[in-house]
């Protein structure tokens, strides 16, 4: 729906406000406080526009996610709370930032790898109506140290060899940045953006598994790195988000393939409405 996009662009400074949340200003627009989800003397949670980062555990995102781990909650609960609290809050965009500067280089080690079967990370797929038997096929529990700390997550193994971590609060990757080509000999592959795109896809079209390949790009800005896959099929189908990024690179995509490839097509209209094939695959499942 098209009010998600509003409600996660909600400046989080409104949110702590209406929490009761004490923020400290560090630098102008920029706010640390203290994460409610465990004890702390001292504040490890900075928020900047509609973005927050946790220091403790690495984890960051919207306001929409800020209220997911705040309440502990799930993604259609949260846009409940948003959208009854919405009256309160100032809906104009905030300024947009990368948080680049807390992209440092962490010391990490991955421990363990090993079948998908922990409860909690299987609580986790099921809030984002993923089917878990194709789960178990595509992803892995990964048990990671991060400067000292252990943690556990979903992992989505890249083609580098390098993993895609997700859980409840958590988003990164270990190791580098790549691409996961999933090769099937077919004649047509889709490229999406996220391995919960992918599992969205086939959760919603299980037949697609067999007929076609896929292109997880695992970031939009592996795209300029695909070409040597791209290059192999007559069919492409592009199924990008629906925000400006993924329009744009769709854009692009569909001018610089169209000239060589018998087949090119932006196939986004399956979750027309929503910013992503997930999105829509939550709203189908539970109605608001």
């Amino acid at each position: 729906m098209r009010d998600i996009d509003k409600l996660r662009n909600i400046p989080m400074i409104h949110i702590l406000k209406k929490l009761n949340i004490e923020a400290i200003e560090k630098k102008k627009e920029q706010y640390w406080f203290k994460a409610k989800w465990r004890n702390e003397r001292t504040a490890s949670v900075k928020c900047e526009g509609n973005l927050f980062y946790d220091f403790g555990d690495y984890s960051g995102g919207n306001t929409i996610d800020f209220i997911m781990k705040h309440f502990s909650i799930d993604f259609v609960k949260a846009v409940k709370w948003l959208r009854k609290e919405s009256t309160s809050f100032s809906f104009d965009p905030p300024k947009q930032n990368s948080f680049s500067e807390l992209k440092k280089k962490k010391s990490y080690c991955i421990d363990n790898v090993q079948q998908l079967q922990n409860h909690i990370l299987i609580d986790y797929l099921n809030t984002r109506k993923l089917n878990i038997e194709v789960c178990k096929r595509y992803l892995v529990e990964v048990y990671y140290t991060v400067n000292e700390k252990k943690y556990f997550g979903v992992g989505f193994k890249t083609n580098k060899g390098s993993y895609e971590i997700r859980n409840k609060y958590a988003k990164l990757a270990l190791g580098q940045k790549w691409f996961t080509w999933i090769n099937n000999t077919n004649k047509s592959i889709i490229v999406l953006e996220s391995w919960s795109d992918f599992i969205s896809l086939l959760t919603l079209y299980p037949k697609c598994e067999e007929s076609k390949d896929f292109l997880v790009l695992n970031s939009l800005s592996m795209l300029s790195k695909a070409d040597q896959v791209l290059n192999v099929y007559p069919g492409l189908l592009f199924l990008l988000d629906g925000d400006n990024a993924g329009a744009n690179a769709t854009e692009k995509c569909l001018k610089k393939w169209s000239v060589i490839k018998s087949s090119v097509k932006d196939i986004r209209y399956l979750f027309d409405g929503y910013k992503d094939l997930n999105e829509y695959l939550m709203y189908k499942s539970t109605k608001i």
